[in-house]
């Protein structure tokens, strides 16, 4: 029997029929929705007369429309089409017999936050959700992707998939992670060196001693931007790390059944002499804290560096939205704004990142800034370390769970020409507000931009251990 990868081995053991070489019909373990995604999906069921096949197998979520300011009733909420989109969830699966992690909901929160922290997503799952950043579980050995509404449509009622099968690339890491440096900095690395599209049509096995160290959280972190260099999944195999982040969540298996679980997860990696597609191989100690200058996740830099010579179309319209010259210092780049939350990076571990560089400095006169946590419970535990205290007291304002600022689809939104240093997962135009401009970085990065007032190399601040 050929040797395979841990990719090939998660499609092969969910194939419900091969349809032609590259196209299966795959098995869906478990199926995400949120408000903004799925409506159509419903209405196209419903004009059908077709029921949900197994709605135990779907979870629906709000977080991308509603405020991050408090609020009791979804009626408070201005725009319009986004109170619909709220209701329409709602009804939609009171119909169906969904799970609803509502606004009101203990749990609530980003997607790609809640059903993490709660157990929903094992290793070895097939996971599938009407949002990009979906290859976030591939930090738990789950093959997670993003899809579209004919898709949503089709996995609702059969919990299945066509799909088309991805090749095999490995992307691996070693050594020690340099000072300064977190999981944003190595993937974003990554994009760099490959490009936004170095991936597409790929599956990428993160795989190297850094990778191993890193925390689940740091993990996700990865899996969740390699969709920025154009992979449709991310994967990792499953460790000790993983199987103890699960253990006692609450949809995680039961004390009967975890044994058993624990064994089978236990099995899940690539065999040894697996053949990927394409190898790409990175030092740790090349990694430095890096900022984006353009409009795609790939034009990025090291915080150190300058504003690059456009060698190709695409960067010199880059570098007129943003309003760059080459040659420029990176750190000379003045920001209006801070934004740390996103399903990338706003995790308890981001938050505690960020707060110590906060912690007894205040942020510059002229930047505003705000910090969403991820969910309801990120937010209950960041407030019982007294995080929410160091961002107060540096001049953040400490907001509710949702994506917010991320794609500003709510009141969160950076205004025309106004320069914002982010946590988030993308910098195309117009993504955190028409005319807005985006810089990617690190919580700690964007936390060290805030208080400076332009870009900044964290490593010159003193940071507490």
């Amino acid at each position: 029997m050929s040797a395979k990868t841990l990719y090939d081995k998660l499609c092969e053991s969910h194939l419900v029929k091969r349809i032609d070489e590259e196209t299966i019909l795959l098995y869906v373990d478990f199926h995400i929705m949120n408000e903004y995604t799925s409506p159509q999906a419903f209405a196209g069921l419903h004009e059908a007369g077709r029921k949900v096949w197994n709605p135990k197998a779907h979870l629906a979520l709000v977080d991308h429309v509603n405020p991050t300011r408090p609020i009791v009733s979804v009626d408070e909420i201005e725009d319009e089409g986004g109170r619909l989109q709220i209701k329409t969830q709602l009804d939609n699966c009171q119909r169906h017999g969904i799970e609803l992690v509502d606004l009101f909901d203990p749990r609530q929160g980003i997607e790609h936050i809640v059903v993490p922290e709660n157990g929903y997503v094992w290793p070895g799952m097939v996971v599938a959700c009407g949002d990009s950043h979906t290859t976030t579980y591939g930090a738990f050995g789950a093959l997670g992707f993003g899809i579209g509404t004919s898709e949503i449509e089709h996995v609702l009622a059969t919990q299945t998939l066509v799909y088309k099968k991805l090749k095999n690339m490995r992307v691996t890491v070693d050594g020690d992670l340099p000072f300064g440096c977190t999981a944003k900095d190595i993937i974003m690395t990554v994009i760099q060196k490959i490009g936004a599209a170095g991936a597409s049509g790929y599956a990428i096995e993160f795989a190297g001693s850094t990778i191993a160290a890193l925390s689940v959280e740091a993990r996700m972190t990865i899996c969740n931007m390699a969709v920025e260099a154009g992979a449709r999944a991310a994967l990792m195999a499953p460790d000790d790390k993983v199987i103890e982040y699960l253990r006692g969540k609450p949809r995680a298996p039961d004390a009967k059944d975890w044994e058993t679980a624990e064994a089978s997860w236990r099995l899940l990696a690539s065999d040894p002499d697996a053949i990927f597609d394409k190898d790409v191989a990175i030092a740790a100690n090349t990694i430095a804290p890096m900022v984006t200058w353009g409009t795609s996740p790939d034009q990025a830099s090291a915080v150190t560096g300058k504003v690059p010579q456009p060698d190709k179309p695409s960067d010199a319209r880059a570098l007129d939205y943003m309003a760059l010259k080459p040659g420029m210092s990176l750190e000379d780049i003045r920001i209006d704004r801070a934004f740390i939350g996103s399903c990338t990076n706003s995790r308890i571990e981001d938050l505690r990142l960020a707060a110590k560089i906060l912690r007894g400095r205040k942020i510059a006169g002229h930047v505003t800034a705000i910090v969403v946590p991820g969910s309801k419970a990120v937010r209950a535990q960041a407030e019982a370390e007294n995080l929410d205290k160091v961002f107060l007291e540096a001049g953040f304002e400490w907001r509710g769970s949702g994506c917010s600022m991320c794609l500003a689809m709510n009141d969160d939104v950076a205004g025309d020409g106004e320069r914002c240093a982010s946590s988030t997962n993308r910098n195309f135009e117009g993504r955190q507000g028409r005319g807005a401009r985006t810089h990617l970085m690190s919580p700690q990065m964007v936390a060290a931009a805030a208080v400076t007032g332009h870009l900044t190399d964290v490593r010159n601040l003193d940071i507490e251990t």
